[in-house]
């Protein structure tokens, strides 16, 4: 059969995975696609010392769009605005997109996915989300079955591999930030992974598969990893927990929550098995339960192995992923409702009644405490880190108490929460 003859836009890592695989793979890809896929064309800013398997290059980006011999065209330039226009401008043409461009899909997801199926064509989104880790495939084709109520998972490998340098080695944060800098993981400017903007993409695109509801970047709560301290995970693992950065979609009577910060995880719970830069995500179904998916969710050839099933599922004539919009539309959960547990680290004068004051505090405004650590001795300066854990809680309660405590004389610093998540069910 004739080729499927494709359009890269970009040359970096992914783009460079692509050709990669597709040079070592040719003939495999061919035969489990029905046919072969060629490059036709590849377009960056620059040029760069790797085999284009035969392709053109050009520095014209919109010009993949407007070849008769572009069949699909691959957007792996990553940014936000001339991505965009690209994905729109071959939507508009008729033309199937593969993309790896988490960013445009969690602001505009909506109107590009309108747009593909106005033109009736396909558009692969696979890479977007876990690089190699088949997370999109599983959610709208194996799990299709199944009424999804949660999806909870370890989506940003930065945050994953400082958080295990912290825990494995007692480093603090910017010691385990300068070492995933130095080995590549974290870029110059960390913000995007360390602050959660990165997951909180990743979780917006799940949410809507999931859920049907509306592709948005500005409805997940966002909260980085910057505060957590080696303190805080000795904690938590003297409590049974480690921490991770988890992106947490679920259903609730009330509605959705879409939110992404540190979470204390109980030690048997599999997501704590996942470790430096890998990343796992919990699918549960009212079929299957729990299913975990585990591996590399970034890198050149994990996500461009990504980039190539879609490509496959284009060449058989099939649409890698449906989105289809709920009937109704779910309500969101605002995050002052979100009901759950709190680990929290209340740094404290060495006196008497402090504890007892505290636990009051927290009975006054409905919070249970299931757990708690006491140190007989000051750390330094008469001061003394009261560890409590709770039983689940509306935030917006939490939120009261955490000011009531925080004004009490013999409390003598930020107090410092953590939400706990049990994922059991």
């Amino acid at each position: 059969m004739r080729p499927l003859s494709i359009g890269v836009a970009g040359l970096g890592n992914v783009a460079q995975g692509v050709l990669a695989l597709l040079r070592e793979n040719g003939a495999l890809i061919a035969a489990r696609a029905g046919r072969p896929i060629a490059v036709a064309v590849v377009a960056s800013r620059r040029a760069k010392d790797v085999d284009l398997l035969g392709a053109d290059f050009t520095t014209d980006v919109g010009s993949l769009v407007k070849r008769n011999d572009v069949d699909v065209v691959v957007e792996l330039m990553g940014g936000e605005d001339a991505a965009l226009s690209l994905v729109e401008s071959a939507l508009d043409a008729g033309k199937p997109v593969v993309t790896a461009n988490k960013a445009i899909l969690a602001a505009h997801g909506d109107r590009l996915f309108e747009l593909a199926a106005r033109g009736e064509v396909a558009m692969g989104i696979e890479a977007s989300v876990a690089g190699g880790i088949p997370v999109i495939a599983a959610l709208t084709r194996s799990l299709v079955a199944n009424d999804i109520d949660r999806v909870v998972g370890i989506i940003n490998g930065t945050c994953n591999f400082i958080l295990t340098g912290m825990s494995s080695r007692g480093e603090r944060f910017d010691a385990a930030l300068a070492q995933a800098q130095e080995l590549g993981y974290a870029e110059a400017d960390p913000h995007f992974d360390v602050g959660g903007v990165d997951a909180a993409h990743k979780l917006a695109i799940l949410a809507a598969l999931a859920f049907g509801v509306p592709f948005s970047r500005d409805a997940v709560y966002t909260e980085g990893i910057t505060e957590v301290t080696p303190e805080d995970i000795a904690y938590a693992r003297e409590l049974g927990y480690c921490i991770k950065q988890l992106g947490i979609a679920r259903r609730t009577p009330a509605g959705i929550e879409t939110r992404v910060h540190p979470t204390l995880v109980p030690l048997d719970n599999m997501l704590a098995s996942a470790s430096g830069v890998m990343n796992a995500v919990e699918l549960h179904g009212n079929a299957t339960g729990s299913v975990l998916l585990h591996g590399p969710g970034a890198g050149g050839r994990a996500t461009a192995s990504a980039v190539l099933a879609d490509l496959v599922s284009i060449a058989r004539g099939e649409r890698p992923v449906a989105y289809t919009p709920a009937a109704t539309v779910p309500a969101r959960v605002a995050m002052t409702d979100v009901v759950t547990a709190a680990y929290l680290r209340i740094p404290a004068i060495d006196q008497p009644g402090v504890f007892a004051r505290i636990a009051t505090i927290l009975s006054e405004h409905g919070i249970s405490i299931e757990g708690a650590i006491q140190r007989e001795r000051a750390i330094a300066d008469r001061k003394v880190p009261i560890v409590v854990l709770t039983q689940p809680v509306p935030e917006g309660e939490m939120n009261r108490a955490l000011d009531a405590l925080a004004a009490l004389p013999a409390v003598v610093g930020p107090i410092r929460r953590i939400r706990v998540e049990h994922l059991d069910g």
